[in-house]
């Protein structure tokens, strides 16, 4: 990516085309995998974009913690409109989700949780029961949307239709919860930065488990489960993508060729795993078809 870029989450689009957060240029960024040529779309004065998702209107949609908004970008006339959060409510935006009727929900690690109505555009925001830490959130196929707190340590569960939220505890204490995805069975996996683990928690039966992932100082940042459920994180301690297999219980690790990659975020599409690298103004992709 361009020099500067810091390239923090990335979100591979259904055309084929490729966006990502350019943080530290306050821009979204648009690769084309097939010409290898970028282009980058400012966001605003004192932008500093964080999460990039595609909604189900194949647009981006971004959390700019600069902004103090929610931004949309028109994937074909780079339109760019902001939707800010309340005014006294500068939460450190993180990382938004679509639930199953089309609201997005989003996180501040300020210590606040929130959604943002595009049919309304009406934003309200929510106090976390355990106030500073949520970071990465995720709905499930049946529709329901959980959120990590890393400074907490736990998920949450959002009631999409009250919008409380309901903390739930992994086993292990002070882990680090960072990130959630769900598999195709809605199990909400876990990536657990203290702990160097990966987690999953199984809803309908209210149970837990976790694996260390393999070597010596593992940190578990970002996680990512693909079509075929195949849980995916990033591992700062390792430079690496690391792949496990739920059925068999084994990792299979990737290095990745330049370092420090500091991948914050992976996204996949079917036979694609995307990873931002934040620390090398790259973006880099593992093809497993």
């Amino acid at each position: 990516m361009p020099a500067g870029s810091h390239p923090h989450d990335v979100a591979p689009a259904p055309d084929g085309a490729v966006w990502y957060t350019a943080q530290t240029a306050g821009a979204l960024g648009r690769l084309d995998p097939v010409t290898g040529e970028t282009r980058h779309i400012p966001l605003g004065t004192r932008s500093a974009p964080h999460g990039v998702i595609v909604g189900p209107d194949g647009a981006p949609w971004v959390t700019d913690s600069g902004l103090n908004a929610i931004v949309r970008v028109d994937p074909a006339t780079d339109e760019v409109k902001q939707f800010p959060l309340p005014a006294g409510r500068n939460v450190n935006l993180n990382t938004a989700t679509f639930d199953a009727r089309g609201v997005l929900w989003f996180t501040g690690q300020g210590g606040v949780y929130g959604r943002l109505d595009p049919a309304t555009e009406v934003v309200e925001v929510f106090d976390a029961p355990r106030g500073r830490g949520p970071y990465g959130i995720a709905t499930t196929p049946d529709g329901d949307v959980y959120y990590a707190s890393l400074a907490g340590s736990h998920i949450a569960r959002i009631d999409v239709v009250t919008g409380a939220a309901t903390p739930i505890d992994p086993p292990t204490p002070n882990q680090g919860a960072r990130r959630v995805w769900a598999d195709s069975q809605g199990r909400i996996w876990v990536s657990e930065w203290n702990s160097g683990q990966v987690a999953v928690y199984d809803p309908a039966a209210n149970t837990w488990r976790e694996w260390r992932l393999p070597g010596d100082g593992p940190q578990a940042y970002a996680v990512y489960v693909d079509e075929d459920d195949q849980v995916w994180q990033s591992d700062f301690g390792a430079n690496a993508l690391v792949r496990f297999d739920p059925a068999s219980e084994t990792f299979e690790v990737f290095t990745l060729p330049s370092s420090p990659a500091s991948v914050r975020q992976i996204l996949g599409r079917p036979g694609e795993v995307w990873g931002a690298e934040s620390g090398t103004d790259k973006l880099v992709v593992i093809r497993t078809r």
